[in-house]
């Protein structure tokens, strides 16, 4: 009964320890997938757990930590200059539809890099990492699966140093 019912009894110590690693992992990966937006550069995971320190973030140990990654970004966004890193995306549509689908996506990329038309339609831009799946089935059902969606990179962000003058 207790083997199959029963609970494991875990010490503070072990408790806290898993807390502590979790929220290393979420700040991990708000740091991994978020940019200033002025600079363009990613923040440092210690920039990035000092500011959760500072909204006083809880981990909550039954949720995934990339859902609360994704929660303590939307609660970061209003004290500090945060967003999320662009993915460039290149589509590749028929010439038939090419025009018309791209007004339909329009309002979901952010900047677009290239365009390129002779036979097929074709995009390189900045997206948004939300609106990645609402893009992908817009092309999947307009184009009947003729159309294409190719992820350059997952995140658009300026590498090196900054030069100060």
């Amino acid at each position: 009964q207790i083997l199959s019912k029963g609970e494991l009894q875990v010490s503070d110590k072990e408790r806290h320890t898993q807390l502590e690693q979790m929220f290393r992992d979420i700040a991990t990966i708000v740091a991994d997938k978020c940019v200033n937006p002025e600079t363009k550069r990613p923040y440092t995971v210690i920039l990035i757990e000092r500011a959760m320190k500072d909204i006083h973030y809880s981990v909550k140990p039954n949720k995934s930590t990339k859902q609360q990654a994704l929660e303590v970004i939307r609660q970061l966004k209003e004290t500090m200059q945060i967003e999320r890193a662009h993915m460039r995306l290149r589509f590749i549509l028929p010439a038939k539809e090419g025009k018309k689908l791209k007004e339909k996506l329009k309002p979901l990329i952010k900047v677009i890099e290239s365009e390129d038309f002779q036979e097929q339609l074709e995009i390189v831009c900045l997206v948004d990492p939300g609106c990645f799946r609402e893009i992908d089935e817009l092309i999947r059902s307009e184009t009947k699966g003729k159309g294409s969606l190719e992820v350059l990179s997952l995140k658009d962000v300026e590498e090196g140093d900054e030069k100060l003058e």
